[in-house]
């Protein structure tokens, strides 16, 4: 026993094995996005709106028309996926190119006709399902009519006039201001929740950002682009900026509702296609308005 001790006591001791620093946790990036994807989504979707816009101007109802029929499918299967809502899809899709389409050589009165008829339509289409979520599923149709194509169609009614160019650029420059400068001041200085049962990460001071950004960007728009007045470009970047503020606020309750976090993954830094349009669409019906009344 005496030899094992000996044995033991003159045997090397094993130094321990060396224990790798843990990595430090990564911190979440306060953009709360993937930042690359979301600018090389939005260059491309820009460049393609630009080129529309710029070679036949036509060329951008035609991208209207695209992003309503993505938006309305998309729409139609978080619905579905997550509160067992079913649209009527077949009429919608179709309704909804028709309220596009007609906008262009009709106006307000074909975009509310087709709007009329594809009401109709969801109608009769929801029929054969019983009675069963009738009324539930009927009326997400109508609201998902009303919301998508119908709104959309007033974007499409920026193109037809001489200088719709300009007034298209005019809509889309307020609009990215607006979404830029909340972006970029709420993940600066964004400390005072706007809306925290709602959208948790939209702030006040990323709103005063999408304020100031917004009118300076319709002030030089409505004066460079379509020859109006300051002082209405101010108004028009003001009133653009609540419509988007309102956009983002009711896709994100309808998200809240439905318990999901994207429409859909459509575009990559972004989330779904409905996603990009929550602030497009409220505000393409009041670009309309004002841009009519300031500049004819």
């Amino acid at each position: 026993m005496a030899q094992v001790s000996e044995e033991r006591e003159k045997a090397p001791m094993s130094s321990p094995e060396p224990v790798e620093p843990a990595e430090p946790a990564k911190k979440p990036s306060r953009a709360g996005r993937n930042l690359p994807a979301a600018i090389a989504v939005g260059v491309v979707l820009g460049a393609a709106i630009l080129v529309s816009l710029l070679t036949v101007r036509y060329l951008f109802i035609g991208i209207i028309a695209l992003a309503v029929a993505a938006g309305t499918f998309e729409f139609a299967q978080a619905l579905r996926r997550a509160a067992d809502i079913r649209l009527a899809l077949v009429p919608l899709l179709v309704g909804g190119q028709a309220m596009i389409w007609l906008a262009w050589p009709y106006g307000r009165a074909g975009a509310l006709i087709a709007f009329v008829i594809t009401v109709l339509a969801c109608l009769l289409w929801r029929l054969p399902g019983g009675a069963q979520g009738y009324l539930r599923d009927i009326t997400a149709s109508v609201f998902a009519a009303a919301y998508l194509p119908l709104f959309a169609s007033f974007a499409a009614m920026l193109v037809p006039p001489h200088d719709g160019v300009g007034r298209v650029l005019t809509f889309m420059i307020a609009v990215v201001a607006s979404d830029t400068g909340g972006y970029v001041a709420g993940v600066l200085k964004g400390k005072h929740p706007m809306a925290p049962t709602i959208s948790p990460k939209k702030t006040w001071e990323g709103f005063s950002g999408s304020m100031i950004a917004g009118i300076a960007g319709g002030a030089l728009a409505v004066s460079f682009l379509l020859d109006g007045l300051v002082w209405q470009g101010v108004i028009f970047g003001a009133a653009i900026v609540l419509t988007a503020t309102l956009g983002d606020l009711v896709e994100s309750l309808i998200k809240r509702d439905l318990g999901i976090k994207d429409m859909g993954t459509l575009l990559p830094g972004h989330g779904g296609l409905m996603d990009r349009l929550d602030s497009l669409l409220p505000s393409a019906v009041v670009s309309w308005a004002l841009l009519s009344a300031f500049v004819g």
